[in-house]
């Protein structure tokens, strides 16, 4: 029985969740194994090993001894492979032309279950690591957007790099990476999701038979965040750079938050794309930045509203009190009807446009299954944008945008932080 005409699910006795939407009129497969598992899951001491676990199988089975032979796999039929750790999953993926789904489903499982984890290719990618750990501190707007994480989130683990440290990561043996695989990567932790054109019963039947013995180890839990903010903060690290680079950020809103979607418009409204505020305001008419932006972070307890912009030093004062004034407006009065409309459909057509590619659509169910607590269909999705109203956005933008949660992070050829405390007021 179909759960919906968009998707259909499965779930093994093992525990296992199988999600699949057919597109008929593609060319192409696209499957993607969600764990649940990622940096926040973390004890101290274990920072970046999600992370580390996500490159090392990579690295070689028993039936594909290398690296190489891995890539070579999916790429020697003109398909994409990869995967990626954030703060709450580690997601393995891949694309090929349809004739090569069991291919793919083959190599991923593969992965998954036989990765050697090697003592000799730990230590390649112990340097490997240590110089991609390297790369941030280097590059300016990557340092500060982790440095307001560090702000905002203080010692819990989503205040962490992703990647570790240098000093975590140079500790990591090989039972580190072998007992949290066994500790976190488990059929009832795992979303398998499959878009493209094949039907749910044949996804169903090869996953069956190649993870219907998979058995459940799993018993990984996260520490929650306790929001005791009550001031405003802010860092300053010195970087001998061209621009300061500016975070202004407050905490936001969790990933099943009944006020997520005027989020998603509030922020889309102040600084996604050239027509936002923000750019309008600190760019058209300032002229004070060449990139600046905003987005959102959400996590299955709570989230972020981050402003981001890359100014020259001497004009960090005023692009902070401009940002504020941004801020501030989003408080002080609705959005008018036009501007509201046109936010509306640059959100719902980006929405329809991602969701044509079959990865986009393996994601949007794999994401969703994991860690939301049901699956929106797209036409949902639109009817909840549709819904929000004026109101919705100004009452979102009161409480969020209050003087206490303020949180700033500047990097760049700036010494004297603390004259930047006085600006920070809503």
């Amino acid at each position: 029985m179909p759960d919906s005409e968009f998707y259909r699910k499965t779930v093994f006795d093992n525990g296992l969740r199988v999600l699949t939407s057919e597109m008929p009129h593609t060319r192409s497969a696209s499957m993607a194994f969600f764990i649940g598992v990622g940096s926040r899951y973390e004890l101290d001491g274990q920072g970046g090993l999600s992370h580390f676990l996500e490159h090392m199988l990579f690295k070689g089975t028993a039936k594909r001894p290398t690296a190489k032979d891995i890539s070579e796999a999916i790429e020697g039929v003109g398909g994409l492979l990869n995967a990626a750790t954030s703060q709450e999953t580690t997601v393995y993926w891949a694309k090929v032309a349809q004739p090569h789904y069991a291919l793919a489903l083959d190599v991923l499982v593969d992965m998954l279950l036989n990765s050697k984890i090697a003592p000799e290719e730990i230590e390649k990618e112990r340097k490997v690591i240590l110089e991609e750990i390297k790369i941030i501190f280097d590059t300016p707007s990557d340092l500060v957007t982790l440095l307001i994480d560090q702000v905002l989130w203080g010692e819990h683990p989503l205040g962490r790099d992703i990647a570790g440290t240098k000093e975590t990561v140079s500790r990591f043996q090989r039972e580190d990476l072998l007992a949290y695989l066994v500790r976190h990567y488990s059929p009832d932790t795992t979303v398998v999701s499959v878009a493209g054109n094949v039907t749910h019963d044949q996804a169903v039947d090869s996953l069956h038979r190649a993870l219907g013995g998979w058995r459940s180890s799993a018993d990984g839990s996260w520490q929650e965040v306790k929001d005791v903010q009550a001031e405003p903060r802010h860092r300053i690290q010195y970087k001998d750079t061209q621009q300061a680079h500016i975070c202004l950020a407050v905490p936001g809103l969790s990933l099943n938050h009944p006020e997520r979607f005027t989020l998603g418009l509030l922020n889309t409204l102040l600084g996604e794309g050239m027509s936002s505020r923000l750019f309008q305001e600190v760019r058209e008419k300032r002229g004070l930045a060449y990139d600046v932006h905003s987005y959102v972070n959400r996590f299955q307890d709570t989230g972020s509203v981050v402003v981001y912009a890359g100014v020259e030093p001497n004009k960090a004062v005023d692009t902070i009190q401009a940002i504020l004034g941004e801020l501030a407006r989003m408080k002080d009065a609705p959005v008018s009807p036009e501007e509201l409309s046109k936010v509306k459909e640059l959100s719902k057509g980006r929405l329809l446009l991602g969701l044509e590619d079959s990865r986009s659509v393996a994601s949007w169910l794999g994401s969703q299954e994991l860690l939301s607590d049901r699956i929106l269909i797209p036409d949902e999705v639109v009817k909840r944008i549709e819904a929000v109203t004026a109101d919705d956005v100004q009452r979102v933008a009161k409480s969020l945008f209050v003087t206490e949660k303020l949180n700033l992070a500047v990097v760049g050829p700036l010494k004297n932080g603390d004259r930047f405390a006085r600006f920070l007021a809503l």
